[in-house]
């Protein structure tokens, strides 16, 4: 008997890779994500140092909280900004875990169709060997009753 061999190993393979690189891809969003949040909690972290530290200023001068105010607005447009970039982050996390997942579909597809093409050749091999061995235990036995 011929030894097992699917016919579409190629494409299970592309999926395969496929697959490989929708999880890559899903990676690199995760982090992209976690940049963002990490850059909103140090935005959040220097302007709250800031502010303590003008508070200490002793005298505290006019021009001191007017810069600070103004501080304050640059702060709130960048974490504004952050906040968009974040919302598109997660949109593009979704979609790439979407993708994922259908990736993982379509690879699984194929991996059960070799399942059970691997079955189907290890039923018909096995079928085989028996009816070897039967013709052999009926030949032996032809030979003795003759």
């Amino acid at each position: 008997m011929t030894s097992f061999q699917f016919p579409l190993q190629r494409a299970l393979d592309w999926r395969r890779t496929e697959l490989q690189l929708a999880e890559a891809r899903l990676q690199q969003q995760l982090a992209a994500l976690a940049e963002l949040d990490r850059a909103r909690a140090e935005l959040a972290a220097v302007g709250a140092r800031t502010e303590e530290a003008v508070r200490e200023f002793n005298p505290l001068a006019g021009r001191d909280l007017t810069a600070l105010g103004s501080f304050r607005l640059l702060i709130k447009v960048r974490e504004k900004e952050l906040a968009g970039r974040r919302v598109e982050c997660q949109r593009e996390l979704a979609a790439r875990q979407a993708g994922l997942l259908e990736a993982r579909r379509r690879c699984r597809l194929l991996e059960r169709l070799k399942e059970r093409r691997w079955a189907e050749w290890q039923q018909a091999r096995d079928r085989e060997m028996e009816e070897l061995a039967s013709d052999s235990y009926l030949a032996r036995w032809s030979q003795r009753q003759g």
